[in-house]
């Protein structure tokens, strides 16, 4: 009897095996849920476990409040708690785990993260939320907040938002918030935040070249704004900030009214130099060099490079244009054109925005103007030349105010066409022509000052061809960089640097 069944069991057996066989082309193939269907079906019922209280194995404690819970969910959402329950620390053996300064209510948005996979994050919580996701380690959340206070970023917040992110070492909010300081100076300067800064942090963002502001008059308010928010302690600060203030570039009347008549700075005796810098740089122009006089690099103002006539690329055209060069836009404009044009070899130079240009080939003694409109004393240095018969190696120096010229130490070498300027109280001289056919490399080229750097700009290469190159030269460093090009191959023209509103 047994072992008829057993026979019958082990035919039952081979016949199934075999019906599979003959069948195993036709399978059914059921998918009741997968993927993020199936996880999120896991995690809801992982979380209602933790709310009962089901197979729950260890226990948080957050300020007096317990929060069951599993340590296979916790490590597989933390870094922290992954360390904590797989290494050798004794919290990890614990059933009860006590964590301190953290709120019961974060904890739980926390957890409800975890087993839920979603978390609301808003202005009163992304605080509390980021400094736990950061304890815990967990990326994601973290990543979530750091996305969720650069949008918050306002002119009445970003300064707190940016010593928020300094204490967390979150770089990139860090300079998110910097940049945006930086370029909503005016409307950040008007708020509360502002006016609580530390004057070392004022001075960086003061200095910083990056500043946008359409005038320095912002700029000035905002410093004394600053200061009589808490004049007893700060009124000693007035020098150091006013030093990163561009007062020269300030309107003169606007100077007189509200700077000079100041009582703070009128009581501070260390702030006399710089208004004395202002002062001159009325009188003088761009002739005073300083830091404060060039400007910022997003104002209205901004220094530009005004190319004048000269000669073609053979050398027999004389050329009738008058361009400008913005060296921050890399732009080129065209402006008027030079009155007289058939001259070259003209000298040009500038006088409180006004160009003159003087003299020129066959021994012009024409002097043009343009927009003229300040009669003040300066010294004008003539530099070398030719007289008709001999190049010159003289150097003199012409006082308006005692309207007489005075001999300087001569050049080493007498030369005519040379490229003149003044840069940091001293007087570079590039080029020209030694005789009828020794011509240094750089002759009739063009030099100006701008942005602190002399640029080079044009004039003959080795084979007596005008270019259109142009390089600049810092004398600091002593270092030469190409720049674009000109508009066209230039020599013997003039070359100055004037400032312009450049939304005009």
């Amino acid at each position: 009897m047994h072992r008829m069944m057993k026979e019958e069991s082990s035919y039952r057996t081979s016949g199934l095996e075999n019906a599979t066989r003959d069948t195993s082309k036709e399978q059914l193939h059921v998918k009741l849920c997968s993927g993020s269907c199936h996880a999120e079906q896991i995690l809801q019922t992982l979380n209602a476990y933790r709310r009962s209280g089901i197979f729950t194995d260890v226990v948080l404690l957050i300020d007096g409040q317990e929060f069951p819970c599993h340590r296979a969910t916790l490590s597989a959402n933390s870094t922290y708690f992954r360390a904590m329950f797989g290494g050798s620390l004794k919290e990890g053996h614990q059933n009860i785990i006590n964590i301190q300064k953290i709120s019961a209510s974060t904890m739980s948005l926390l957890l409800d993260y975890m087993y839920g996979g979603s978390i609301v994050i808003q202005e009163d919580n992304v605080e509390g939320i980021l400094e736990l996701s950061d304890l815990l380690q967990i990326s994601k959340l973290r990543d979530a907040c750091i996305s969720f206070l650069e949008g918050q970023l306002h002119p009445c917040n970003c300064l707190g938002i940016m010593k928020f992110a300094d204490s967390f070492s979150i770089a990139s909010l860090t300079e998110k918030s910097k940049r945006f300081v930086l370029e909503c100076f005016v409307e950040v300067s008007c708020h509360e935040e502002f006016l609580e800064m530390g004057v070392k942090e004022l001075v960086e963002y003061l200095s910083d070249e990056q500043l946008v502001v359409p005038k320095e008059e912002v700029v000035f308010e905002a410093v004394m704004r600053w200061v009589r928010h808490d004049v007893p302690a700060r009124k000693g600060a007035l020098k150091d900030l006013l030093e990163h203030v561009r007062l020269p570039l300030l309107n003169p009347t606007y100077f007189l009214e509200k700077v000079e008549m100041d009582e703070l700075i009128q009581d501070s005796k260390e702030c006399i130099p710089l208004l004395h810098e202002a002062r001159k740089y009325y009188i003088l122009g761009n002739e005073v060099s300083s830091l404060r006089s060039r400007p910022r690099r997003f104002m209205e103002l901004a220094e530009v490079i005004i190319i004048i006539g000269g000669c073609d690329r053979k050398g027999l055209l004389k050329l009738p244009f008058t361009d400008r060069y913005h060296p921050k836009s890399r732009q080129w404009t065209a402006l008027s054109s030079v009155p007289g044009y058939t001259k070259s070899e003209f000298a040009a130079c500038t006088l409180k925005n006004d160009v003159y240009i003087s003299g020129g080939h066959i021994s012009s003694n024409d002097v043009w103007v343009l927009s003229s409109h300040l009669n003040v004393w300066i010294k004008i240095y003539a530099v070398g030349g030719f007289d008709g018969f001999y190049r010159l190696s003289s150097v003199e120096c012409y006082d308006t105010f005692s309207n007489s010229w005075s001999f300087l130490t001569p050049l080493p070498q007498a030369v005519s066409s040379a490229a003149v300027v003044s840069c940091l109280n001293k007087l570079y001289v590039l080029g020209g022509a030694v005789d009828d056919t020794a011509n240094t490399d750089k002759e009739s080229c063009g030099l100006t000052v701008c942005g602190g750097k002399i640029y080079i700009l044009g004039g003959r290469d080795e084979n007596g061809e005008g270019t259109d190159k142009a390089f600049t030269f810092d004398p600091v460093t002593g270092s030469v960089e190409q720049q674009p090009p000109l508009q066209r191959c230039t020599s013997y023209h003039g070359c100055v640097t004037i400032l312009q509103h450049m939304n005009r």
